[in-house]
């Protein structure tokens, strides 16, 4: 999948633009976009990402809307906010818990499958 800045310049390169080009195309600062290519600087939050999506051509809705976004706020340690769903951030823990190589107990881990199994 790769970072986020490499999925921004990515999709920068095939409009066949100098990173210059494209920020005087869309009054930005060279500087920071350069940083957020890269990935020195984090991915900005949603209304900013809406922005930068537009320059892009990135059509909301597509596969690369969602990898866009997924990437930005995967990066930025944030959680999309269409996941924000109560039942879901109640599961959170489970999953940080067996990412970090903690078992889960065996209903905690039922209850996630169970639930995976009825977002699906």
């Amino acid at each position: 999948m790769g970072s986020f800045g490499e999925f921004f310049k990515k999709k920068r390169v095939a409009l066949e633009l100098t990173l210059r080009e494209f920020c005087e195309k869309h009054s930005l600062d060279p500087g920071n976009i350069s940083k957020l290519e890269r990935g020195r600087l984090s991915p900005p939050k949603e209304k900013k990402l809406e922005e930068y999506a537009q320059y892009l051509n990135i059509k909301k809705g597509s596969d690369d809307w969602y990898e866009f976004f997924d990437l930005a706020t995967a990066e930025a340690g944030r959680i999309p906010t269409e996941l924000m769903e109560d039942e879901l951030v109640e599961k959170l823990p489970i999953l940080f818990r067996t990412a970090r190589g903690k078992k889960p107990t065996k209903k905690e881990l039922e209850e996630f499958i169970a639930f995976l199994k009825k977002a699906l």
